[in-house]
């Protein structure tokens, strides 16, 4: 059943339980023109499906997975109903999703998708719900909304869980605090953790696609603008990179002296937050954490300032507190909103979301095609070592990290070095030193 949403009132999703809900499914066409062409921009999750479709790993097995519904994702999705998955998707951000593709999932592939562009949050936790009606006994999950859901409010549903594959920082941070607690009582593959996901995602993914939605947002010049990044992690280290390379001043903020010296080393300025709110020109964070921007900030920040998130959640920055100190506020741009205050305005980008894909497509296809490969053989991993992973949180096993990066360094034509039999027996003997 075709869910149209109105002009007047487009985030308003119906109360009905169905099969899937999505804006209109006249768009399939369109979606399934986006996904074939990120499709060819993903050979090794191409390869796994291959797979898949054959030995079919996944039979039986019902997943519900809470993503980005884009083009990217609806090629994962394709992935696992190959391998024999009865899957649902549901999106994890509400500006994130593409009703292009997420029509095309249901009209070419038969998959349930809950996901409309612009749903508010009532219906995004219905929709939690609804993925969580399918009892699944896997979760790909996105911020471990869905995960904690299950265990605060659904634990009847916790005995036929074989485990979570988590895709994000912040998600493994509430995963660590869920072990902490004592209330992870299954395994959890932490996907963002892996090489193949964190060093190419985070870094070339966000760095990327963070300035494209930035630009697309406001069609600004970055040579020249003081940009400041609060965080100088793997996402941190691309945005700062990225934002460098465009001829920007980048300055970065931290609160882990490693991180700040490296950042210091890599050629960045670095200083508190509350120095850079004097000079920025444009504020990204990248933190998953919360408040990093805050009403002091904003205070101290110039007429005219840019503040977008490409963290996580929209709590980065506090835009309640900017609310407050504003008196008034005007869309000026899509994804563009200037709060007004006594002696300046301040800009705010994509709702204080995801910049990268509130404003503009997210990562790469080629950048997520190691990323949903990591996703795609965490799950086939949790099905394999069903019954002998304890409770806890895993990395996916260095031997399938390497995999994949076999398998996309070949779909690129690059052939690399292996050790000798004689290298090999260096370098696991003692005996053998200097002549």
């Amino acid at each position: 059943m075709d869910q149209d949403q109105s002009e007047e009132n487009p985030v308003q999703a119906p109360t009905l339980k169905l099969n899937y809900e999505v804006k209109d499914l006249s768009l399939a066409a369109q979606g399934t023109q986006r996904i074939e062409w990120a499709g060819r921009e993903m050979p090794v999750l191409r390869q796994i499906r291959q797979r898949f479709a054959q030995e079919r790993p996944l039979a039986g097995i019902k997943i519900s997975a809470c993503c980005h519904v884009t083009a990217e994702t609806a090629n994962l999705a394709i992935a696992l109903k190959a391998g024999g998955a009865d899957a649902v998707l549901i999106a994890s951000n509400p500006l994130s999703t593409q009703d292009e593709v997420a029509a095309a999932l249901v009209v070419d592939h038969g998959i349930s998708v809950y996901a409309l562009r612009g749903e508010d949050t009532a219906t995004y936790l219905r929709h939690v719900a609804l993925a969580l009606d399918h009892q699944p006994h896997i979760i790909i999950d996105d911020g471990s909304d869905v995960v904690a859901t299950m265990v605060k409010e659904r634990p009847e549903l916790l005995k036929n869980l074989l485990g979570t594959t988590e895709e994000t920082t912040t998600g493994i941070a509430r995963l660590r605090a869920m072990l902490t607690a004592g209330v992870l009582t299954f395994p959890a593959i932490a996907v963002n953790d892996s090489q193949t996901k964190h060093f190419f995602d985070n870094r070339y993914g966000t760095g990327q696609s963070t300035l494209d939605g930035v630009i697309r947002a406001t069609n600004i010049l970055l040579a020249g603008r003081v940009v400041v990044v609060a965080g100088y992690g793997w996402c941190g280290k691309g945005t700062a990179q990225r934002a460098r390379g465009m001829g920007s001043r980048v300055i970065i903020t931290e609160i882990n002296p490693v991180a700040a010296l490296e950042a210091l080393m890599d050629g960045f300025e670095v200083m508190s937050m509350d120095q850079a709110a004097r000079l920025g020109d444009l504020f990204i964070t990248v933190t998953g954490n919360k408040h990093v921007i805050n009403r002091s900030h904003f205070q101290s920040m110039k007429d005219g300032a840019i503040v977008c998130n490409s963290g996580h959640f929209d709590i980065e920055i506090d835009l309640v507190s900017l609310g407050e100190l504003s008196t008034g506020k005007r869309s000026v741009r899509p994804f563009v909103d200037e709060y007004l205050l006594e002696d300046k305005s301040i800009i705010v980008l994509g709702q204080g979301r995801l910049i990268n894909l509130a404003a503009a497509e997210g990562h790469p296809a080629s950048v997520m095609d190691m990323s949903f490969a990591n996703q795609a053989l965490a799950v086939e991993y949790l099905i394999t070592e069903q019954g002998k992973l304890t409770p806890g949180i895993y990395n996916l096993p260095a031997y399938l990290d390497e995999q994949i990066a076999h398998l996309k360094l070949a779909a690129m034509g690059i052939g690399i070095d292996t050790l000798t039999a004689e290298q090999i027996h260096y370098m696991n003997s003692w005996d053998e030193g200097t002549s």
